[in-house]
């Protein structure tokens, strides 16, 4: 009897031993599986752009999204002196587009091989309808016409800068606006008459403003560079954006909107 009862014993600790290493091993493959399918860490690419490129950037972002769903592109939109500024500050930045070659070749060797994606003119905006009747670039030295413009150390001022000087138009400002968009909320805002601001700003805007071109315009052209940070971290998540503002489908979005072609 006592011989029985220690067979029945073993049979059941063999039983439980049996059971538990099926469970462990289940665990164990539920635990692999588990590792496996588990995705990449999603990168994050700080992009800084020009206040001028915050829609068609924001566009490209999704497009560039769908493609690469590992990479999360955030934005900085400012004025690009204000930009450049930060990045001599130290900045942690992976991509810069700025409106201008000029601050762009400021950073030097900040910057890995800058190359022009889009260009862009300026524009006169005023209030829907023109009330003032401002028909040409003249009009804004007008005494009973009040006009914004880009501060000077900003693209859009130096290109305003030019324009003056080529056309001997002296306008009296009533504010000088640190980024392109300042200038355009002011005259939507109806704090001005007018605002010198770019032709894809004004597109942007809609029926919010209404445009007037001039053939002084035309002669200056602003050339927007875009480039790789040289201290960026995720530097192959970076080169696929530029890549892509470069291409094919970033050129097309870039022109729908208003901007010109890469000269």
């Amino acid at each position: 009897m006592r011989s029985k009862i220690l067979a029945v014993v073993a049979a059941l600790v063999m039983t439980a031993g049996l059971l538990a290493g099926c469970s462990s091993s289940s665990d164990d493959d539920s635990s692999s599986g588990a590792t496996s399918g588990a995705g990449a860490e999603k990168v994050t690419l700080t992009v800084f752009a020009a206040a001028s490129l915050k829609k068609s950037f924001t566009d490209l972002a999704t497009a560039f999204s769908e493609d690469h769903p590992d990479i999360e592109v955030r934005f900085n939109f400012d004025g690009s002196q204000a930009l450049v500024t930060q990045i001599e500050q130290g900045a942690p930045v992976d991509v810069l587009a700025t409106a201008d070659e000029k601050n762009m070749d400021q950073l030097g060797g900040k910057i890995t091989d800058p190359q022009v994606f889009a260009t862009n003119v300026l524009t006169i905006v005023t209030q829907p309808g023109n009330p003032k009747n401002i028909r040409s670039l003249s009009d804004l030295s007008k005494p009973d016409v009040t006009t914004v413009i880009c501060a000077g150390d900003v693209p859009c001022g130096n290109a305003t800068a030019e324009i003056e000087e080529n056309t001997g138009v002296d306008i009296k400002p009533v504010s000088e606006e640190t980024a392109v968009t300042g200038v355009l909320t002011k005259v939507q805002t109806k704090q001005a008459d007018a605002g010198l601001v770019y032709v894809t700003d004004a597109t942007g805007a809609g029926d919010t403003v209404t445009s007037v071109s001039d053939p002084a315009f035309a002669a200056v052209v602003n050339k927007y560079p875009i480039g790789v940070v040289a201290a960026t971290k995720n530097r192959e998540a970076a080169q696929q954006f530029v890549d892509m503002v470069l291409g094919t489908k970033g050129s097309g979005l870039l022109e729908s909107q208003g901007f010109g072609p890469a000269k």
